[in-house]
């Protein structure tokens, strides 16, 4: 996270920069190759990782739901391909105030329990895709060597992550549940200083 303010991804250039990035960025070569084999794998659009954010360096994994429309370069209104902070939608733009409030710039990497991308906003993951999810991203920590804590932003977050990764690696992260950053959720009565509040927390391990 550096850009100096929200929805960077509005300046085509800004993304294209990023995509620049994934070719000298190491931290995120190894999470880059992990995304393609999952798409691979899953015959799905599966955005990519920031190369802005922490990589395979991270403390802290910001765990969100599914990715959403903005993530998609395919879709009708283009998205910029990753799973970014500096997208350009209202969720994003969300979590780059609280994290800019609490000071958390790095150290995080975000991504979703179900990581493929599903459709629109609209489109909740299943039980039976939040159990897919919860099996890729327990593929995934082990190249998180440093990771710390995870936040579960969202109730089906958090279901995933009770049921199908947490009884999988043991105690060693430090769980952090908050509401998900979506317009709707803060719209409603102290989600959003919850989720304030709960990236501070994060902020300590970062």
């Amino acid at each position: 996270m550096f850009l100096d303010a929200p929805r960077g991804f509005r300046d085509p250039a800004r993304i294209d920069e990023r995509v620049a990035m994934l070719e000298t960025a190491p931290r995120v070569a190894p999470l880059r190759e992990w995304a393609n084999a999952l798409a691979s794998r899953r015959n799905a659009v599966v955005p990519l990782f920031d190369p802005a954010e922490a990589g395979v360096e991270a403390r802290v994994l910001m765990l969100f739901e599914a990715p959403g429309p903005m993530t998609n370069a395919d879709n009708k209104r283009p998205g910029s391909g990753f799973i970014s902070v500096d997208n350009d939608d209202q969720s994003a733009e969300n979590v780059w105030r609280a994290r800019d409030a609490v000071g958390l710039h790095d150290g995080v990497l975000a991504w979703n329990i179900v990581p493929w991308y599903l459709g629109p906003a609209s489109k909740k993951p299943n039980a039976v895709e939040l159990g897919q999810g919860g099996m890729e991203l327990r593929r995934l920590l082990p190249l998180l060597s440093n990771l710390a804590a995870v936040v579960l932003a969202g109730r089906l977050a958090q279901t995933g992550w009770t049921k199908h990764v947490a009884p999988f690696i043991g105690n060693d992260l430090a769980v952090i549940e908050t509401w998900h950053p979506s317009p709707l959720s803060f719209n409603q009565p102290g989600h959003r200083d919850d989720f304030t509040k709960a990236l501070s927390r994060a902020a300590r391990y970062a």
